[in-house]
């Protein structure tokens, strides 16, 4: 073994990447001292290696480090390290293997408090006989102890921390990384001083936005993620750091458009209802000690059955329910099959799907089906046929127009609010990005490394398109706030009056659905849309603003309410 007189050492730096590990203990106070301790060694560092990573997992990282001192051509003695628990923190198990590897190639584990002893001793010495068995470190079982005593810490610490963690989780406290569209804060309580998520105040109004606009069931989720995007949305940003060098930033993620993927992954996370369900709480949901983004209501509309909160009391349940690969809905309707969705089966009210099968003869046969365990299939020309046939009987009487007309402005004037702060949100993300394209412009002065002014400029091309995006989505709501409320009124009283017309005309299969569905408050099954053409008796989800022929009914069976289209009220009386 070489004494410690040689000269060419590395040194490697570990901080676990928890914050409570990295308190008194950052990088370059360990670099400082490693640093001094080469020197009184009279050793030459040849290389730095920070680690922000456990040292209890399987794959070890001062492994790298070892890995780069068995590289003969870079000469290395020395491996010095602040103490044991630095090097690993998974016990002797770890330790030993990992020291043994340093034995082979003759380089010497050195530590700050002299725990690692420099000396060896063969016990056949006497007889000038040497073997590998005879050769051991007199601190060896110091050493064994030490990592054990390091691994017994390790524990110590997580079980306190997680510990603690779990149990105000399951008191309704938040303990994690804040999800999208909410910030955290301290406050008093009665267990201490704990913390809770309260509305992030740029994210939070896209995460309810995508909520109301699917609740409210009028648009694609084509056309929700683009009104969202064109508000400003954007996710956030996470910056890559080196693993040798934690002050590196190498990469970055984030920054991205709203996708439909984006959107699923908000829509199914209870967290935005105020509700928590995660291993911490054994998969028992438990409602926050503070509120979400949106009511539960407006989740379980939202997520259409495929994600549904029960609150019963202090029970909550949550159930869900996998869709079929061939029925995952990615965004946009089929126009083969325009009233999927909208139309449910005459056996269990579930929507229908739509599909055509093959025959024997090689003919396809459109229809609109169920599979919810049981057969029922509806040919698509007789259920279309069916729809045509309601519509024929759908009349609004003079003092249900009144309303609507009233109801109308109300809701023009509650919308013309919602997109003046639209704007304003947009103006904040316009200017943030701005100010963060002017900031990569200073850096980008005095950077040297061809790699790091790649990045930035890519990054400030990136922000200037978004940019420029904006103030075309925000020029856009700007005209769509010119349109005059009576111009609107003229279009609703036009499609309350000659509903049967419009959809007749209607080209688009899309549309017209959309036009069929804004009459009912829920999904009418098909054998009420058959009796409702015979007997309207029979038809319970009809909105009470709209009669059928013959005699009047109280369908009503949800509080009115009244959409309107993405262009005032414009796309309700479109026939292209």
């Amino acid at each position: 073994m070489r004494g410690l007189e040689q000269r060419n050492a590395v040194i490697a730096i570990r901080v676990s990447s928890d914050k409570q590990f990295n308190e008194g203990d950052s990088p370059e106070a360990q670099r400082e001292q490693l640093v001094r301790h080469a020197d009184t060694l009279q050793a030459t560092i040849k290389k730095t290696f920070i680690f922000a990573e456990s040292g209890a997992k399987v794959k070890q990282p001062m492994q790298e480090a070892i890995d780069y001192c068995r590289d003969p051509k870079n000469n290395i003695q020395l491996f010095i390290i602040k103490s044991i628990d630095r090097f690993t923190r998974g016990g002797a198990d770890f330790y030993g293997p990992l020291k043994k590897q340093l034995d082979e190639i003759d380089v010497q584990l050195v530590d700050l408090y002299g725990v690692i002893s420099t000396q060896r001793v063969n016990t056949l010495e006497h007889l000038d006989i040497k073997y590998d068995w005879s050769v051991y470190s007199p601190s060896q079982k110091t050493e064994y102890l030490e990592a054990e005593r390091a691994k017994d810490e390790l524990r110590d610490i997580l079980s306190r921390m997680v510990g603690a963690s779990i149990r105000y989780t399951r008191l309704g406290y938040w303990m994690r990384q804040n999800p999208y569209g909410f910030g955290s804060e301290k406050i008093e309580t009665r267990n201490g001083k704990r913390t809770i998520l309260k509305p992030h105040p740029k994210e939070a109004p896209f995460v309810i936005r995508i909520f109301k606009l699917r609740a409210a069931g009028i648009k694609h989720d084509s056309e929700i993620i683009d009104e969202v995007n064109s508000m400003g949305y954007q996710s956030r940003v996470h910056y890559i750091r080196s693993k040798s060098d934690r002050t590196s930033v190498v990469s970055k993620r984030g920054g991205n458009l709203l996708d439909k993927d984006a959107m699923d992954l908000i829509l199914r996370n209870p967290i935005y209802a105020g509700v928590n369900n995660e291993k911490w709480t054994n998969g028992q949901p438990i409602k926050f000690v503070f509120p979400g983004l949106v009511d539960i209501e407006t989740f379980n509309r939202a997520n259409r059955g495929k994600v549904v909160i029960t609150e019963r009391g202090d029970d909550i349940t949550i159930t869900t329910e996998e869709t079929p690969t061939h029925q995952v809905n990615k965004g946009r309707r089929d126009p083969e099959f325009p009233f999927r969705k909208f139309v449910g089966c005459s056996k269990c009210g579930k929507p229908l799907y739509g599909s055509a099968s093959k025959g024997s003869n090689g003919t396809y046969y459109p229809a609109y089906h169920c599979d919810k365990g049981h057969y029922f299939r509806v040919p698509k020309a007789d259920l279309e046929a069916t729809i045509m046939a309601f519509i024929n009987k759908v009349v609004v009487t003079p003092e249900n127009a009144q309303i609507i007309s009233e109801r109308v402005t109300g809701e023009w004037d509650r919308r013309q609010t919602a997109k003046n702060k639209d704007l304003e949100l947009i103006d904040g993300q316009i200017k943030e990005l701005t100010f963060e394209s002017e900031q990569s412009l200073r850096k980008l002065k005095y950077l040297e490394s061809a790699t790091a002014i790649k990045f930035m400029e890519e990054d400030i091309v990136r922000i200037d398109k978004r940019v420029k995006q904006l103030q075309n989505d925000k020029s856009k709501q700007e005209g769509s706030n010119r349109i005059n409320i009576g111009v609107v009124l003229g279009r609703v009283m036009y499609y309350l009056e000659n509903l049967d017309q419009i959809m007749k005309k209607q080209i688009d299969p899309i549309r017209k659905a959309q036009l069929f569905g804004a009459i009912f408050d829920k999904i009418p099954r098909y054998s009420e849309l058959q009796s409702g053409t015979e007997n309207p008796r029979y038809l319970t989800g009809v909105n009470e603003l709209f009669q059928l022929i013959p005699g009047r009914i109280p369908g009503m069976v949800a509080p009115p309410r009244l959409e309107l289209g993405t262009q005032g009220s414009s796309s309700l009386c479109s026939t292209n």
